[in-house]
């Protein structure tokens, strides 16, 4: 069966978006020096992090609020309010971060477009994430956009329907095994994974290696060539 659908993940996978967590956690850590080691800052906030998801959800607007509620916690609900002015500093300057397509993004999409119906399919807050594939230029690439709150395959057998794919005829590309590339293949489609070079502990998984409807790729540029090969 030739695949007619190609889902593909937003964050890490056609621009940065870890790193600019990465580099602004680091900036927690020195904003909150005197109070914490590092590797305990680190361990409340991943905490933190997991217990407001459900709340939250995912995105910078979450993760600001994290790091705020990290700094109550390990004050006694008393921080500094140069600490909370500059966390609060920090999430702004991450929703206007720059967004720069990943090297061979802009042209992999373009080839794939020719043969495949592209759907964007990532999680986060709904305003930043359409700013951002504004801000890329990759927008007119994709036949949809679908932000999602979750990614389970109930979510991605549902969006696969509704742009007219069996899950045989479609396929999941991203950069995290937990939300791009398990939920995709238990939904009955198939999946290929672009590591990016870091990786958010929460998408930590075991790559299913063993299974036919998986393909892990060097590179965004090695996708239209493997799904040549599918049917």
């Amino acid at each position: 069966m030739r695949i007619t659908t190609l889902g593909l993940d937003a964050d890490d996978t056609l621009w940065h978006n870890e790193t600019i967590f990465r580099l602004t956690q680091d900036r927690f850590r020195g904003l909150m020096a005197d109070v914490a080691d590092p590797s305990v800052l680190d361990d409340r906030l991943a905490a933190v992090e997991r217990r407001n998801l459900a709340l939250y959800g995912y995105g910078v607007k979450g993760f600001t609020l994290s790091l705020i509620e990290t700094a109550m916690e390990l004050t006694a609900g008393q921080p500094d309010g140069r600490v909370i002015a500059d966390i609060l500093a920090a999430g702004r300057e991450m929703l206007a971060h720059p967004v720069e397509p990943l090297p061979g993004v802009e042209a992999a999409l373009a080839e794939l477009s020719q043969d495949y119906r592209l759907v964007l399919i990532t999680k986060g807050d709904l305003l930043h994430q359409e700013q951002k594939l504004a801000a890329s230029g990759l927008g007119e690439l994709f036949t949809a956009v679908e932000i999602v709150s979750e990614k389970d395959a109930a979510t991605y057998a549902r969006i696969f329907s509704r742009h007219g794919a069996e899950p045989g005829q479609a396929a999941m590309a991203g950069n995290s095994v937990r939300s791009d590339i398990l939920p995709a293949l238990e939904a009955g489609a198939y999946a290929a994974h672009i590591p990016y070079p870091l990786t958010w502990a929460h998408e930590m998984a075991e790559a299913p290696c063993g299974n036919p409807r998986f393909a892990e790729l060097a590179t965004i540029d090695d996708l239209a060539a493997w799904l040549r090969t599918i049917g």
